[in-house]
């Protein structure tokens, strides 16, 4: 009978230095697809010019097709009487289904024990690396 050996446990500093080379990597790559989307907003921009001077919504090329769409979002300059504004109209459908994190961090610290219903916490320990100094 043989017995299996235990591949070695990787060093902490081994873990960081391959951390940090592959941070590095996904930043650089985070760097590449910032000039790739700016170049493509640029193609998007002439192609938007094409159909404005052509009177269409989009056209049909032996590469492939394109579409022009109005997408409309909104924003408000003044948030208090937005807030008035969905009070007076019972209308809190009109904001999103989520949480301010640093908001609802700091009301329970302002406010112990009192909790609202349906809260879920969650919690996790986190790792930040950081290079030696020089």
């Amino acid at each position: 009978m043989t017995e299996e050996t235990e591949a070695p446990k990787p060093t902490a500093e081994k873990l960081v230095a391959v951390y940090i080379k592959m941070r590095d990597a996904k930043w650089a790559l985070a760097k590449q697809d910032a000039e790739i989307a700016e170049q493509m907003a640029i193609i998007e921009a002439e192609l938007l010019e094409i159909c404005k001077a052509t009177g269409q919504d989009g056209g049909r090329t032996s590469k492939g097709t394109f579409t022009r769409s109005v997408k409309t979002r909104y924003d408000t300059s003044d948030w208090q009487s937005m807030y008035k504004f969905i009070k007076e109209h019972d209308a809190l459908e009109l904001l999103e289904q989520r949480v301010s994190q640093g908001n609802m961090k700091t009301f329970l610290q302002d406010n112990p024990g009192v909790l609202p219903p349906g809260l879920n916490s969650f919690s996790k320990y986190s790792i930040t690396i950081r290079r030696p100094t020089k």
